[in-house]
């Protein structure tokens, strides 16, 4: 670790380093803060350029919605970068997410699918629908968890994984099961936005190897709600 480096802990702004080392970060990131800058001014602040002021070469792997919170690499420098982009991009990277929807589902012994294709709504990009005839291959796994304290009632705790990594893949599958994410500002009802203050999507888990020594390593973040 270089000098002005800072070892595992909080970086600031609800932003705490998890991992530290010569090829990677691990990251949680809170809800309400995008992962990289977006179009604007006003959106230039995020988890990315605030981790480069203190390791100025991190990059993007992959990306979380700014209402999601929970678990971000970053690759330390180009070489390491295209590493664990062929990583995701060929599925060898295991992620987990907890989230909280409206209705009540089914405890199922097995996993659960959703495999529907998802395309850009283009009169009202950035949000996505699914499409049969256009819409790219989308395959999320599920089960519901038992309810935790404070969970509302008529509401489901569900464990997701995403097979495939589109955005807006789980919010989208979800509200296509029927029952759509607390508090999510895009795809639920007013009444189910209104459940929550914030987007009840968390990634929890993640498990990739790591691109230096082939270690592979596991990493999990206690949900917040």
């Amino acid at each position: 670790m270089n000098s002005g480096e800072r070892p595992p802990g909080e970086l600031g702004h609800g932003i705490a380093l998890l991992h530290a080392d010569e090829a990677l970060l691990v990251l949680r990131k809170p809800s309400g803060i995008l992962a990289v800058p977006g179009r604007g001014a006003d959106k230039q602040d995020c988890l990315s350029l605030r981790v480069q002021r203190v390791y100025p070469d991190a990059l993007i792997v992959h990306r979380l919605d700014m209402a999601t919170s929970g678990l971000m690499v970053m690759a330390r420098g180009s070489a390491i970068q295209r590493v664990l982009n062929a990583a995701f991009a060929g599925r060898e990277v295991d992620k987990r997410y907890v989230a909280v929807v409206a209705g009540t589902l089914p405890r199922h012994a097995d996993w659960q699918e959703i495999d529907l294709p998802i395309v850009v709504d283009w009169p009202r990009r950035p949000l996505r629908i699914i499409d049969a005839e256009h819409g790219k291959p989308s395959v999320t796994r599920w089960r519901a968890l038992p309810a935790a304290a404070g969970d509302i009632a008529g509401s489901t705790r569900v464990e997701l994984e995403p097979v495939t990594g589109r955005s807006h893949q789980l919010r989208v599958h979800l509200q296509a099961l029927g029952h759509p994410i607390l508090g999510d500002a895009l795809y639920a009802p007013p009444a189910v936005q209104a459940l929550s203050p914030r987007l009840l999507l968390h990634a929890c888990a993640l498990s990739l190897t790591h691109p230096a020594s082939g270690q592979r390593l596991n990493f999990e973040d206690p949900t917040p709600f």
